[in-house]
Formats: structure tokens, C-alpha cells, sequence
């Protein structure tokens, strides 16, 4: 029983010390604990009114009945110190990253909901797919092209579900190019687009394999002022047309990526495979800054979730 006290206590004081923050900052979205108590590995965000509460594979064998016990004490905890009703605590198994994890449906419908950061507002649902909608741990990088984007040509490369073209057209780029391969996520990024007022004539939705596109695009002469580019670790989905590596095919993207970059442009190059290391031989033909330590938000300070270059033109 004192171990789960451990639990309840830790994140009592996680929300207490992060509500004034995330009011200040406008979020309705943020993580508030995540594997601080090596016993309770799980990774808990609040969205809105509803907690999302992942527990990470880490292979210990329970008894079934005890792991059930288990789970359930945990859930209670996050109900008793967000005072949220048990429907609103989604608990899922996050098991180590394989293929396309994101675009893997639970089995569970779920509902759509909407949450506001900065302003904007994007469409989630906790329960449908593996992830929610939106990548807390990108907020910083998102605010980051808003903050530059007026007056500039946006492209978003395997964009999920288009929130940083959200933060583009809203920051007032005069068009965009939004791609990705899902049907499924970029229905979902239109209706993101819709709930934030965006014109979808100036800013286009695009269903293309990304390196395919890339090809296509430098062919047509397309010139971007701002690119960002977030390429999952790791993707064997049946609709394109070879596996990505993202540790193997960095400098391919990134190539491709710098062929549309205007000369003046700036390419946000992210990916969150822990083992990534970028390839020395990019810093030959670019001007590249690590800025992972500002783009990594305050409540994923204690983790090394995502890695992030800006990349320009020598």
C-alpha cells in the first residue's frame, strides 16, 4: 500500500507544481509524470478533463491476477488526485516501438474531444490509436514556427495529423503543403485545419509518400521558407514504397528536404529513435544547430524524448 501512496504523492505534487504553468501557458494538454517512481512505469498526461495513462513494456512477469490489481490501483490513484471520473482515465500498454505503432488502431473507438494549446485548438482521442492526435513533447518546436512563419511558405513532411501547419497558418504563412501517407491522419488534419479557421485553398493537403514527393516536388521547381520534418524511427507500412530507416535514410531526406528549402529557409529536422546519431557528413553541406535542449518541453525535461536540428543553407 505504500508504494501506491509513493505514487498518489508524486503526482499530487507533479499537478500542483505544474497547474499555474500550464494555465500561463495556455495549455489544456501536458505530461505530469512519467516513470518518476521506477515501480510505477507509466507515462501520465492530462487532456482537457481526461488522463491518458500509458504503461510502458518492461517485461516484469505479475501474476495475471495481481497485475490486475495492479493496474487498477493505479487508475484509482489518477482518479482520486485528478478528481476525474473513471471514465476519463484511458489506460493503455505502450510496448517498444515497432513499424508504424502510431497508426495502430486499440480495438477501442473512443470519443474526439478538443484540446487547446497556445490558442490553438486540435481535435484527440485517447482511446482509438496508440497515440492521441497530438505530440506533447513537440509543443516548443510548434510555437517556434508560428512564432516566424508569417509571410512564409510552409511544408510539413509526414505530417500525422497537421498540427504544425496548424501553428504555421495561424502564425500567418501565406501557404502550406501538408504530407503524409494516411488517409486516416490527414482527414484528421483537415478537420484540425477547419477548427482553426484555415483557408484549405492556401493551405494544401497532400496523400504522398514522402520520398516520392520530395523527388516530384524538387522536379516542379517547389520552393519552401520553412520545413519541418519528422519522419517516424521506423515504418514498414504496406503503402510505401520501401522501408523507412530513419538512422539509414536521414541523409536522403534531409537532402531531399534542403533541395525545396528556399535560400534564406530554415528546416526543422526531428525524430525520436534514442539511439539516433546525425550523420557527420550533413554538417559538411549545412548550417546544422542541435536545439534539442529548447525543444524538448519543461514537463519532458526528465527524459530524452525527441532529438531536433535547424537546418539552413551554408
Amino acid at each position: 500500500m505504500n508504494a501506491i501512496n509513493d505514487f498518489i504523492n508524486r503526482l499530487g505534487k507533479n499537478i500542483k507544481h505544474q497547474l499555474k504553468w500550464a494555465k500561463r501557458q495556455q495549455l489544456e494538454a501536458w505530461r505530469i509524470y512519467d516513470k518518476d517512481i521506477p515501480q510505477f512505469p507509466f507515462a501520465v498526461d492530462v487532456y482537457g478533463e481526461h488522463i491518458h495513462l500509458q504503461e510502458y513494456d518492461t517485461g516484469w512477469l505479475m501474476h495475471p491476477e495481481e497485475y490486475r490489481q495492479w493496474l487498477a490501483d493505479v487508475c484509482e490513484a489518477a482518479q482520486f488526485v485528478t478528481g476525474f471520473p473513471a471514465q476519463n482515465i484511458h489506460l493503455k500498454q505502450r510496448a517498444r516501438q515497432k513499424g508504424t505503432a502510431q497508426y495502430e488502431k486499440t480495438g477501442t473507438a473512443g470519443e474526439d474531444f478538443i484540446v487547446c494549446e497556445h490558442g490553438r485548438r486540435f481535435w484527440v482521442n485517447l482511446d482509438k490509436y496508440l497515440d492521441t492526435g497530438l505530440f506533447l513533447d513537440h509543443r516548443n518546436t510548434r510555437k517556434k514556427v508560428g512564432d516566424t512563419a508569417a509571410g512564409k511558405r510552409f511544408l510539413n513532411l509526414f505530417s500525422y495529423t497537421g498540427s504544425f501547419t496548424v501553428y504555421a497558418a495561424t502564425g500567418g504563412a501565406i501557404s502550406s503543403e501538408t504530407v503524409d501517407l494516411s488517409n486516416t491522419y490527414l482527414d484528421w488534419a483537415k478537420r484540425n485545419f477547419e477548427l482553426n479557421g484555415m483557408d484549405l485553398a492556401a493551405h494544401r493537403i497532400v496523400r504522398a509518400d514522402v520520398f516520392q514527393y520530395l523527388d516530384e516536388a524538387s522536379q516542379q521547381g517547389k520552393q519552401f521558407d520553412l520545413i519541418v520534418l519528422d519522419p517516424p524511427s521506423f515504418s514498414n507500412s504496406k503503402k510505401m514504397l520501401d522501408i523507412l530507416d530513419i538512422q539509414r535514410d536521414q541523409a536522403k531526406l534531409v537532402d531531399g528536404a534542403m533541395r525545396l528549402l528556399a535560400p534564406q529557409g530554415t528546416l526543422y529536422f526531428s525524430n525520436n529513435l534514442r539511439s539516433f546519431t546525425l550523420d557527420g557528413a550533413l554538417a559538411e553541406r549545412y548550417r546544422i544547430k542541435d536545439i534539442s535542449r529548447f525543444s524538448v518541453p519543461e514537463d519532458f525535461r526528465n527524459r530524452k524524448i525527441h532529438q531536433c536540428w535547424e537546418i539552413g543553407h551554408l
